[in-house]
């Protein structure tokens, strides 16, 4: 689809096109639902949006390390005080662990209060009847269920809803206090940009700053999908004053990544780049990105996602991720950053504090038929809490002071 955005000046630009985006088949529904996200009030608040870019910042010079961290599609049900609680102790627990071995201070982002969208490598599904479907994209555009999959632009509205309410659970409420340079404390919420029928009409004028930022999210990113670098999304990206994220994936070029930069690295914690590449492409796919940059790749911040890359399915058909996977990817991004000069400043884990079966430790696990359950997510496979501690204590011990382990 095509999109307009508005520039850092609130003037709407010209059409660019939106991958990924639903077809509605309702243009008046959608300007209606587009008309009142415009009309209510912002789910975060400037000044809490520059503070996290001062904390950013921080990681950007090795002063501090980012873990972000939730549900792959977040379900809207977990709006409520008890689960979001429960997220964010976890997140909150990690943060400790790493702390405790490191000294560094961690920037906390939770990706949940409004992780309820998804792209997908296909619109449709097929089912084993044969039946053609379309395919889940999360709860803020269909159901999980096979008689809600067709899209529906209504699901917007409840998406903010629950994204408040998620916010209010959290006791975030909708304004956070300024501390760019203060103590590194505060939950940050993060989502994926991916609706721009939900992500523009929430675009606020931006009182601390100056220009404009998006008010669904503290934190938004850039997926794999959506990052074509004259498309909708980087557009979008640029001209809002938050901090953003930037996916990026082994499809990548050396072209890419240099205009990507160049467009959206507008000072020191404006860009992360979140490296997704998996076990195996790691290291020579990174190292190959990083040279083309040159001195660019110094002004980022660098996260590492070792879930994305390291999807795999059991024998049984079920999607999984190895643990082993994910340590061997977070150990190779850590040595390719420092053999050039540059500090690993965070991770970005798919993960849950319930006690679910869906990542599998090593290789020799996925010759398995039976279902692996229980098996709760709604599109990927999780981190549970012993999984996710274990990625967190490994990467701390890299980055600890004379930490070399590989």
């Amino acid at each position: 689809m095509t999109t307009t955005s508005l520039g850092g000046d609130g003037v709407t630009s010209r059409e660019r096109t939106a991958a990924q985006q639903p077809d509605w088949q309702a243009p008046d529904a959608v300007a209606r639902v587009r008309a009142e996200l415009g009309a209510r009030h912002p789910l975060v608040d400037a000044a809490a949006c520059h503070a996290l870019r001062g904390e950013l910042r921080a990681a950007s010079r090795g002063q501090a390390f980012v873990i972000q961290g939730g549900d792959c599609a977040e379900p809207f049900a977990d709006a409520t005080a008890d689960r979001m609680q429960a997220k964010a102790a976890l997140l909150e627990d990690l943060a400790d662990l790493f702390e405790g071995h490191t000294g560094l201070p961690v920037v906390r982002v939770g990706r949940f209060a409004g992780q309820y969208a998804k792209p997908r490598s296909s619109p449709v599904e097929t089912l084993p009847d044969g039946a053609v479907v379309p395919a889940f994209r999360g709860e803020a555009v269909n159901g999980f269920d096979l008689a809600e999959r067709e899209p529906d632009v209504r699901r917007l509205l409840a998406a903010y809803d629950h994204a408040a309410a998620g916010l209010d659970a959290l006791f975030l409420n909708r304004f956070l206090p300024l501390a760019c340079d203060g103590p590194f404390v505060q939950t940050y919420v993060s989502h994926e940009a991916l609706l721009m029928d939900f992500e523009q009409p929430l675009v606020r004028p931006d009182w601390y700053a100056g220009g404009h930022y998006a008010s669904s999210a503290h934190f938004l990113w850039i997926g794999d999908r959506t990052r074509q670098p004259d498309g909708a999304h980087v557009h979008f990206a640029r001209s809002i004053t938050n901090p953003v994220g930037l996916k990026v994936g082994p499809t990548m070029t050396a072209p890419e990544i240099t205009a990507l930069v160049t467009g959206l690295a507008r000072g020191e914690g404006k860009l992360t780049l979140i490296a997704r590449m998996g076990a195996e492409q790691v290291v020579p796919k990174l190292t190959e990105l990083i040279a083309a940059l040159g001195p660019m790749a110094g002004s980022v911040v660098w996260m590492c996602d070792p879930m994305h890359g390291n999807t795999r399915k059991t024998a049984a058909g079920q999607k999984t991720r190895l643990l082993a996977d994910v340590l061997t990817e977070v150990g190779g991004f850590v040595g390719v950053l420092r053999g050039h000069g540059l500090r690993p400043g965070g991770l970005h884990l798919e993960m849950t504090p319930d006690p679910v079966a869906e990542c599998l430790a090593r290789p020799e696990d996925l010759v398995r038929t039976e279902p692996l359950a229980p098996y709760t997510s709604l599109c990927d496979p999780r981190l549970d809490r012993g999984q996710a501690e274990a990625v967190v204590r490994y990467a701390a011990e890299l980055i600890s002071p004379g930490g070399n382990r590989r």
